[in-house]
């Protein structure tokens, strides 16, 4: 069975060649049943030590059975392979497996206000390639669906990955998760209602997952070793949430959860990019413009600390490029408001979000990931 699934359309530059020049492999969007993915996510935390038959049943609450079926596909598709041998506890020492990881790949693409970034992620989550390139959002749809093509299909081309799952791509909101639609973009009207989504499927003729910036990196830190419930502020060209209740990402009914940047918290003050005055994104960016960054950090712990009470979550994490320019004057300043507004019950803990400058990217890709182990958020 080939392992992209193809649709009619127009291709991209590189992309359909890098495709058709990848050999056949497990169609992977088809082995998300709930056992499978089970079996699967444990076969990739126990890592390249492996995981046995039998702890696999234990673990699972599967019958033996049912796990020789399920290892046994897998071995077959080359998606877990042998990894030696275990002494037991009375008889023959037990065969331990492993995943496969580089038996499926996903792309993941950040679609900034102003660059593109694109990276290809094995099983594991691990980064085999990278590329970036300016792009201005404002530059019409058409060139943006190109740009991801062309950026894609340069990866695919280089890199030839055994099997391809499809493409993630975030980018900033509001947007609608489930038909991949945009809605209006803060600065950008003219992207209202415009279906990305199916524009680069049929542009690159793999499956796509469209989701916001906030929340795919939210999912990244999800399905790795942050736990708990949190919020993941980002602030960068605009500012945004990504919020985790239970390890599951709180989208909303209409993906409108996450607006952090635009909760008003100065009437009558300056006008935002939304159209409304006051907002904390058009406060703290103003401040950051004019080189203030200790009072951009104020009004962000200002709005966090809005956040911790409103949900009362585990941690505040801090991400995206101006972040990452002055990390601990972010840090610091919104964990002094977030104290001050404690009341003595304890402050939630603040920190830089792990990942750096491509961990949008690497949440896109996850988009495509995390179901394959059971990890979908819905």
């Amino acid at each position: 069975m080939d392992h992209v699934n193809r649709t009619n359309g127009e291709t991209g530059t590189g992309m359909t060649s890098a495709l058709r020049s990848a050999p056949g492999g497990a169609n992977l969007l088809a082995l998300r049943s709930h056992n499978t993915a089970l079996v699967l996510d444990l076969l990739r935390t126990a890592g390249p030590e492996g995981i046995s038959r039998l702890e696999l049943a234990d673990r699972t609450g599967l019958t033996p059975q049912a796990v020789s079926k399920i290892t046994a596909r897998l071995r077959e598709e080359g998606l877990a392979a042998e990894a030696g041998r275990r002494a037991s506890t009375g008889g023959k020492p037990r065969t331990v497996l492993r995943l496969v990881p580089e038996a499926g790949h996903a792309l993941g693409v950040h679609l900034d206000r102003d660059e593109l970034r694109a990276v290809l992620v094995d099983l594991d989550g691990t980064v085999v390639g990278e590329r970036r390139v300016p792009m201005d959002l404002g530059s019409g749809a058409q060139a943006v669906v190109k740009g991801v093509a062309v950026l894609a299909g340069t990866l695919l081309a280089e890199l030839r990955p055994r099997s391809v799952l499809g493409l993630g791509i975030a980018l900033p909101g509001p947007l609608d998760h489930h038909r991949g639609v945009l809605h209006r973009v803060t600065g950008f009207p003219e992207w209202d209602g415009f279906p990305l989504r199916d524009a680069l499927a049929r542009r690159l003729a793999v499956p796509v997952v469209v989701d916001k910036d906030t929340n795919a990196a939210a999912l990244r830190l999800a399905v790795g070793d942050e736990g708990g419930s949190f919020a993941y502020l980002h602030l960068g060209t605009g500012l945004g949430a990504g919020l985790v209740i239970g390890g599951t990402v709180h989208r909303g009914a209409r993906t409108g959860a996450g607006e952090f940047g635009h909760q008003v918290i100065q009437l009558d003050g300056p006008l935002c990019g939304c159209g409304n005055r006051g907002c904390i994104e058009a406060l703290c960016l103003a401040a950051v413009a004019r080189g203030d960054v200790t009072e951009a950090a104020r009004v962000l712990g200002a709005g966090a600390a809005n956040l911790v009470g409103l949900l009362d979550i585990d941690v505040v994490l801090l991400g995206g490029r101006t972040v990452a320019a002055m990390p601990e004057i972010f840090v610091r300043g919104v964990r002094a408001v977030l104290d001050e507004r404690a009341r003595g019950e304890g402050a939630v803990p603040v920190r830089v979000a792990p990942g750096g400058a491509r961990g949008v990217a690497e949440g896109a890709a996850q988009l495509l990931l995390a179901p394959l182990f059971g990890r979908s958020d819905g």
